[in-house]
């Protein structure tokens, strides 16, 4: 995908705030990995969040989708997603640190079956997630236990952070496929071979289809549906769920997607997800405009 052309103005503000986020990033990991995640977390919760407005727009997502949870949870929730927001971010950067906690997680769930059969019959497998915990724990665990797992990624629109960015996250475990023509057909190789392919799908997706989630209508793409049925690929919900220690993960793999339609089938991973979301709220990135047209 090309870079789009960046206004002076703009470049400037990139890179100082490439500058600032990389010294942060920079000071966390002089500490211990049990120390820095934490306190990650804490930076983003108590001092990032307020200033980028994200506890705003958490409440505005929360009386949108979850009108009925009282003031108090509300309040908890504002604070715990940028936390783990935080969390996230500097567990990507902290490489074979992260990727310890992500083999040790527990695996369970009854598309986990499912995950293995395809694995024996050479048949490939789109592994849908969501901005839920930590997605990437889910990348490492499966690449050690064997699965050759690549992953589609956007590219981030401050080119200064996506550098470093992209070689992070491309350090957790490769192949990864950037958005856009060339990553396409790089994705069509891997899952004629067989290969296993992550895509997180809880974007709003302006050219996507209008589809129910926490009962409001939201943009979804349909990406994942439509490469499982073009490739015969068993299409399977699959999200790493962080422990109350605030370092360890559970991979919970949901039921494989029945073939189908495109929207049958990914309405059923919308339900999948918010049925997660609902048990682990705080545990969901409620910074993203889910539900973009409709606020409009």
């Amino acid at each position: 995908m090309a870079t789009p052309e960046l206004t002076p103005s703009k470049k400037a503000r990139y890179y100082v705030s490439n500058l600032l986020i990389r010294g942060v990033l920079g000071l966390a990991l002089l500490l211990p990995y049990k120390a820095r995640v934490p306190m990650m977390g804490w930076v983003v919760s108590r001092l990032i969040a307020p200033l980028a407005g994200w506890r705003k727009r958490i409440r505005t997502n929360l009386a949108h989708a979850m009108p009925d949870i009282d003031a108090a949870e509300v309040a908890r929730i504002c604070r715990a997603v940028p936390d783990n927001a935080g969390r996230t971010l500097i567990e990507i950067y902290s490489n074979n640190d992260f990727k310890k906690h992500a083999i040790a997680a527990p695996i369970s769930g009854p598309g986990l079956t499912a995950l293995e059969n395809a694995r024996q019959q050479g048949r490939p497998v789109i592994l849908v997630t969501g901005h839920f915990g930590n997605y990437d724990a889910v990348r490492a665990s499966l690449i050690a236990r064997g699965h050759n797992m690549g992953a589609l990624f956007r590219p981030m629109r401050n080119p200064y952070f996506n550098k470093h960015y992209v070689r992070a996250i491309s350090q957790i475990g490769e192949p990864m496929f950037e958005q856009g023509k060339r990553g396409m057909i790089q994705i069509v190789k891997h899952l004629r071979a067989g290969g296993v392919l992550g895509i997180l799908t809880d974007l709003n997706f302006g050219a996507g289809e209008q589809l129910d989630f926490f009962g409001k209508p939201a943009m979804t793409s349909l990406i994942t549906a439509d490469l499982a049925l073009k490739y015969n690929a068993a299409l399977i919900p699959v999200y790493a769920a962080r422990q109350p220690n605030g370092l360890d993960f559970e991979i919970i793999v949901q039921n494989e997607i029945p073939h189908s339609d495109p929207q049958t089938m990914t309405q059923a991973v919308n339900n999948g997800l918010e049925s997660l979301v609902r048990s682990y709220p705080e545990q969901w990135f409620w910074i993203h405009r889910r539900w973009k047209p409709q606020r409009k």
